[in-house]
């Protein structure tokens, strides 16, 4: 069965090839992506599913009813771009202005549409049936939550037993391997967003005055050495200030400082703990100076967890069907987020890496993800199709 997938997954190739420029070519941001829809309805056509779309956005989810009763697995591939400007080949980047497939969902949304085409031809072979989430605003939008609210875990009439989710790397690993872990995968993402608010004046007379910058960089330190006195190292967690805005000109204390930065976790006890203390170290310093400050933060997307069972049987999966050489555990999580983090809080799941970099590049030295000059090789789609079929083929089959 291993191997007759893989074969028919290579004679989509070139199939694959086509619908994955044709959506690179016309990337689409956020939960609205009409085009891109449409192109996964029609890369559907045909094939025995029952297909639904989304309500509060453009998804796509389709199920396979096997010829024989049984389980339900899940196949998650997400579908939006970034607001990137592309560099590269003009015959193949993005014709949008502004927008770029720089985190290789346009790979997945291929991949997905060819596991529905390779699952639908092996259907009389299924006990069970199959998922097909083709998901839009993962990049922040939180698509997966909104899909499941909309009730994509029930759309074959009863919760998934596993759900699998296949994300490419254009650097840091060769094309064609697969990395995955048990536990955390992938951090918690949080945004916390600060105003510190003083008394403007001249800059020549602080005393006057209730200056809130002294106090916003004292914010900036103090969270810094917040994250590494109040947190274990063995759990650790990141905070980042991008941004930082305050005054006009050199002699005039402003009225208010501005900072804004991305909190990182890997544990739920870390990423629940981040939020009391960042606001408790903020509204201390503020106190302390006599200023008030506003602090806005926003959980946005829990740790990525892998059900240890999953992720062991994605790896046996890769080893059996690819080759022991395929398959890599990764030592560590990865410090970027996913939303499929809501599935796995809500089914044993599991969240497997693939390379995808370009023969011509070194993996070691080419741009990563989210860069506007991240390149990824399509000789991997037939392989990743064939990883989603295997995953549903194999986990339906041992229920």
């Amino acid at each position: 069965m291993s191997r007759s997938l893989r074969d028919a997954a290579a004679d989509l190739q070139q199939e694959l090839v086509r619908l994955r420029r044709s959506l690179h070519q016309e990337p689409e941001l956020g939960l609205d992506l009409p085009r891109t829809q449409e192109k996964v309805l029609a890369a559907l056509a045909g094939l025995p599913l029952e297909v639904s779309t989304g309500k509060g956005l453009t998804s796509v989810t389709a199920v396979l009813r096997g010829s024989r009763p049984g389980p339900t697995v899940l196949l998650r591939g997400d579908m939006d771009a970034l607001p990137v400007t592309e560099r590269g080949d003009a015959e193949l980047i993005s014709r949008t202005p502004g927008a770029m497939h720089a985190c290789g969902h346009d790979l997945h949304t291929t991949m997905l549409a060819g596991a529905a085409r390779l699952l639908s031809g092996r259907r009389d072979e299924l006990a069970g049936n199959v998922v097909f989430m083709f998901q839009p605003g993962e990049e922040g939008a939180g698509g997966a939550r909104i899909m499941i609210e909309e009730g994509v875990l029930d759309a074959a009439g009863e919760r998934p037993v596993a759900a699998y989710a296949l994300h490419v790397l254009s650097a840091g690993l060769p094309a064609g391997i697969f990395v995955s872990r048990r536990g955390p995968i992938m951090a918690a993402a949080d945004r916390l967003r600060v105003t510190v608010r003083g008394a403007g004046g001249h800059g020549s007379t602080p005393h006057l005055a209730k200056d809130p910058l002294p106090a916003a960089c004292e914010m900036v330190t103090a969270l810094q050495v917040m994250v590494t006195r109040d947190f274990d190292a063995f759990d650790p967690v990141i905070l980042t200030i991008g941004t930082f805005h305050a005054g006009t000109t050199d002699n005039v204390i402003p009225d208010e400082a501005h900072f804004a930065g991305t909190v990182r976790s890997f544990s739920a006890a870390a990423h629940e703990r981040l939020k009391d203390r960042s606001v408790e170290v903020i509204k201390g310093i503020a106190a302390a100076h006599g200023l008030k400050a506003d602090v806005d933060y926003f959980q946005d997307y829990p740790v990525t967890v892998n059900d240890h069972g999953e992720a062991d049987f994605v790896g046996d999966t890769v080893r059996e069907a690819f080759g022991e050489e395929r398959y890599f555990t990764a030592p560590n999580p990865l410090p970027a987020s996913e939303d499929f983090s809501f599935v796995c809080d809500e089914i044993p799941s599991a969240f497997v890496a693939m390379g995808a970099c370009p023969p011509d590049r070194d993996p070691g030295k080419a741009a990563f993800n989210h860069s506007p000059d991240a390149a990824f090789d399509d000789g991997v789609l037939a392989d990743g199709a064939a990883l989603y079929a295997e995953l549903a083929t194999r986990r339906l089959a041992s229920a």
